[in-house]
């Protein structure tokens, strides 16, 4: 009975040890050809706070690494689970064994579960199976979902395009209706007066408005057959020039209807700046001798200078027309064309994220704690860092003296907030002087397009005791599209371990109060893996 009690408890401790399983281990599959890919899943739950490093290989086991995929972060609930995935092949058949992979979880260490997978020929029967020619080198088919996007966009060029044609169609027809080319002067006159009646500007008691067009379409008419600026003189000095203008045309206008003219005018006056509100029949007593006025003063003007005025009054009216129906030709077609490329603009920067996050966004979002390079640095950031090809960046005259060189970054230099990290071990031992290594990224920024750079140097102590050097200030960088120069604030801090050297490099614009928050709340979660002798 002992014994069994002794089992049981034995078998509940491994139960509960198993449940209790730091990282969980997942195969997608167990049985694959040869050269299939099948993925390894390795997940860990934690907090935010908590540093996870999953190891960067390029063989687990007798298993070839194809793709290490970044690391996932899903939130659930309160807590936070961080998944690796590992896509694997074999090209031996056989039975493989994925070993227990090592994953630093805080300060330690924890194995995953092993898996095993076998991994089966292609067997080819060659009686039955036909073979054909090798055929020719083809371009790949672009995915599905790039398709429908570019359809997408092409239903949405086309809806634009017939839009603004609808549009211009009915605008321009409207445009040629309500554009109205008057016979003569007189005829625009009597017309804009009857028109002046059915704005029912008297109904709505909005007498200002009814003698402010009223005499300027009288004023018009004056101006284009007396010949006199009608428009931007004040009352006496019109009805001075229009004395003037009778005596010289001999028009034989009376003086009689020069009073009533003045009476007119200065009534307009009297409503429009002092608030005066004639009674009814005064008002319809002024329109009807304003439209006696003008017809006085048609039929006195001389007959000769009365026709060719009507001629270049038409000549004007029509080529006045045309230049207006060319202006909005011009507008529409302008509209139709920016709201396409607004449209498209939007989208594609929408979707390919051009426009980056604002610093505001990326302090208040979940920050996700990761550990990058070797030797390692582990980091607290908005987003997981892209690795990039350090090969390329660095050069060959830098690749040639180190063993190992690793590189990470978010953003570019020209977007809101820019992280670099860096992390090399040279192949002989080196002894770094950390301020001329500073020296050496400062001169590297310039060759990106830095300029006017402002050096402030101190020391830099990590939570762990390991002390490296900062550099700090301003600096100008050149748009290479704008040609302007923006300036932002940077910190550069270097680390020296044997063989090792460790880097952190944060930009974002001067005066940025949130590019500053996050810049402090990076530099104060750094903390430093000790180099492997």
């Amino acid at each position: 009975m002992l014994r069994k009690t002794y089992i049981f408890l034995f078998l509940l401790l491994a139960s509960f040890g198993f449940a209790q399983q730091p990282v969980q281990t997942h195969v997608d599959s167990t049985k694959i050809k040869i050269g299939s890919q099948f993925n390894l899943t390795l997940k860990v739950k934690g907090t935010k706070e908590t540093r996870i490093a999953f190891p960067e290989v390029k063989n687990i086991g007798q298993l070839e690494v194809l793709e290490s995929y970044p690391i996932d972060t899903v939130k659930k609930d309160a807590a936070y689970e961080f998944i690796k995935k590992y896509g694997l092949t074999q090209f031996d058949s056989g039975r493989y064994v994925i070993p227990r992979i090592p994953v630093l979880i805080g300060n330690k260490q924890f194995l995953s579960d092993s898996a095993v997978v076998e991994v089966n020929p292609v067997v080819v029967d060659t009686l039955k199976q036909k073979m054909y020619d090798i055929k020719p080198v083809m371009a790949p088919k672009e995915a599905s979902s790039n398709f429908w996007w570019y359809l997408l966009a092409f239903v949405l060029l086309c809806a634009l395009g017939y839009l603004g044609y609808w549009w211009y169609k009915k605008y321009k027809n409207r445009s040629v209706e309500e554009e109205i080319v008057y016979a003569s002067p007189i005829e625009k006159a009597t017309s804009l007066l009857q028109g002046l009646e059915k704005k029912s500007l008297l109904e709505q008691g909005d007498v200002k408005s009814y003698y402010s067009e009223m005499t300027d379409i009288t004023r018009t008419y004056i101006e284009e057959t007396v010949h006199i600026p009608a428009m931007e003189s004040t009352t006496d000095e019109l009805l001075e020039a229009m004395k003037k203008a009778a005596m010289k045309k001999k028009m034989g206008i009376r003086q009689e209807t020069m009073e009533t003219f003045e009476k007119i005018l200065k009534n307009a006056d009297l409503v429009k700046f002092a608030k005066s509100k004639p009674m009814d029949f005064e008002i319809a007593e002024d329109r009807k001798n304003i439209e006696n006025i003008i017809l006085t003063i048609d039929k006195s003007l001389p007959k000769q200078e009365e026709d060719e005025g009507s001629l270049e009054y038409a000549r004007l009216q029509e080529e006045q027309r045309r230049k207006k129906m060319q202006k909005r030709k011009q507008l529409v077609g302008f509209a139709v064309i920016f709201t396409v490329f607004f449209t498209l603009g939007t989208y594609f920067f929408d979707k390919y994220n051009l426009f980056g996050e604002s610093t505001k966004e990326m302090y208040e979002k979940d920050w996700i704690t990761s550990e990058y390079g070797n030797p390692g640095i582990i980091i607290s950031t908005p987003d997981v860092l892209k690795r990039k090809d350090a090969a390329k960046e660095a050069g060959k005259e830098v690749m040639a003296q180190v063993k190992e060189m690793q590189l990470f970054e978010y953003g570019g230099y020209f977007d809101d907030y820019y992280m670099m990290i860096a992390t090399m071990k040279y192949k002989q031992e080196t002894k770094i002087e950390l301020d001329k290594a500073l020296e050496g990224g400062l001169q590297a920024m310039e060759a990106k397009g830095a300029q006017d750079i402002i050096i402030k140097t101190e020391d830099f102590n990590t939570p762990e005791g390991l002390s490296g050097r900062k550099a700090y200030g301003t600096l100008n960088m050149l748009d290479k599209i704008s040609k302007r120069s923006v300036k932002v604030y940077y910190e550069y801090v270097i680390f020296s371990q044997e063989g090792g050297l460790q880097q952190v490099l944060l930009f974002y614009p001067e005066g940025d109060e949130y590019g500053s928050k996050i810049t402090t709340r990076i530099l104060e979660s750094l903390e430093l893996r000790k180099a492997a002798p």
